[in-house]
């Protein structure tokens, strides 16, 4: 795996839209993530476009008006439709041209010419008047349990002898999640109800969660897909992947532990997951690669068709995710959301490769938009634990707030927004946006 580090990525790098200069910004001229948009009040269709400090880049617009030829015009030709999967269906060599494109347009003093410059002013849209929709298509979403401290810390609280099953430092261990009902940032999660059962009771009851949880997560978007039959191997593995986004994995625990086994989580996982709208391109994230997790002596070395030495050298990304909490009390009394916890992405014990890898090990087929979820992201501090179930050790110790409330579990009202940035010395610092979502009956 040779760095795929190029002249997008060059820190001195400025663009002439200021907002995109601002340090604070996750959105500089050197990440240029894609999503999907429609102008607020505006009759028209949704559109693709590219996010640049607090603008977006109608690539449509762009495109009718000749700003792009070769590789990068099939590429922004592929987002007429306001979805990704087109593009996502083309492959890395289609989205690096589209790439360095942009970055040639928007770029201070880059050789785009006068007109060209002016057809992107054109086509340039606050983000404050746009409205922002899901990025794909998605046809199925597949999540996995890819954190070997969220295993462990959750495994103890049920089996403290024995908190890791035989099975999980072998197998990238998933489920197959529901995509229908999958939703954008900032779209109202409602309670969801069904049965529940106390430890005393003689029968469950049926009504709402009582312990309603988020989950902390990386996705990616599967770029081209594989045909059936046909597995991807690990070394490939990454040219099947396009980008990636925040996860919440919305989750009742009180359903959850009712009905999990023997086949795992269903109506406790099904009822919302929530996404950042942004996809950060794979490419955006090449400065912050880094080695996958080192495992501890004495685990078992991957079997052979998850084991590459390119992805142990570079399979890892150095992504920093945060969790923020809001109760409806705080933002009556103006009090800020407070952060309850920061992971990375780092310490997952499978990689992204070894999950398309496994994934497609028995032939199963992926395609483009597919969506793949880390779960939980952990880290090993009591201050890295990406869902409420361990932070509050399942409710013992709750969560205090500025305003003196607490948590154990979220109530209604309550706001969880989850943010994800990259930063790296002698790089521009990368962000994903948020993730929002708030709690309602």
């Amino acid at each position: 795996m040779n760095t795929r580090l190029d002249e997008t990525h060059e820190p001195q790098l400025k663009s002439w839209v200021e907002s995109a200069n601002d340090p604070s910004t996750g959105f500089p001229l050197q990440n240029l993530p894609l999503g999907v948009f429609r102008r607020k009040g505006a009759e028209e269709t949704a559109a693709v476009g590219v996010a640049i400090g607090d603008r977006i880049l109608d690539l449509t617009e762009c495109r009718r008006a000749g700003a792009f030829k070769g590789l990068a015009f099939t590429a922004a030709l592929s987002c007429d439709v306001p979805s990704l999967n087109p593009l996502m269906g083309l492959g890395r060599e289609y989205r690096v041209a589209l790439r360095k494109r942009l970055s040639e347009i928007l770029r201070e003093g880059g050789p785009a010419d006068t007109r060209t410059r002016a057809v992107a002013e054109r086509a340039l849209v606050p983000m404050s008047s746009a409205e922002l929709l899901l990025p794909a298509e998605i046809g199925d979403y597949t999540d996995f349990y890819a954190s070997v401290h969220h295993a462990t810390n959750v495994g103890k609280m049920f089996r403290p002898e024995n908190p890791l099953l035989p099975n999980y430092k072998y197998v990238p261990i998933a489920y197959h999640g529901r995509a229908s009902s999958i939703r954008a940032s900032g779209e109202v999660v409602r309670r969801p109800r069904g049965q529940t059962k106390e430890d005393t009771a003689q029968s469950p009851e049926f009504g709402p969660s009582k312990l309603l949880d988020y989950e902390l997560e990386l996705g990616f978007f599967v770029g081209p897909g594989n045909p059936l039959g046909t597995p991807i191997p690990v070394e490939r593995s990454e040219d099947h992947v396009f980008g990636f986004c925040i996860v919440n994995d919305w989750s009742a625990r009180d359903i959850q532990k009712w009905e999990y086994q023997p086949l795992g989580p269903f109506l406790s996982k099904s009822f919302m997951t929530t996404i950042s709208p942004w996809v950060v391109t794979l490419e955006a994230l090449e400065p912050f690669r880094i080695p996958a997790c080192d495992r501890p002596a004495g685990d078992p070395a991957p079997l052979g068709y998850l084991e590459w030495e390119g992805d142990r050298k570079r399979g890892g990304i150095d992504v920093a995710l945060e969790v923020y909490l809001s109760t409806a009390q705080m933002r009556n009394t103006e009090v800020p959301p407070v952060r309850v916890s920061r992971s990375n992405f780092r310490d997952m014990y499978w990689t992204a490769a070894q999950m398309v890898a496994h994934h497609t090990s028995n032939g199963c087929n992926l395609r483009p938009g597919d969506l793949l979820a880390s779960g939980t992201v952990s880290g090993p501090s009591r201050d890295s634990l990406g869902c409420l179930l361990e932070l509050t050790r399942r409710g013992a110790e709750p969560v205090v707030f500025p305003t003196g409330e607490t948590r154990r579990f979220l109530q209604d009202g309550d706001e969880v927004i989850m943010r994800a940035f990259c930063e790296r010395e002698g790089f521009v610092r990368v962000g994903f946006g948020e993730c929002r979502g708030v709690v309602a009956d």
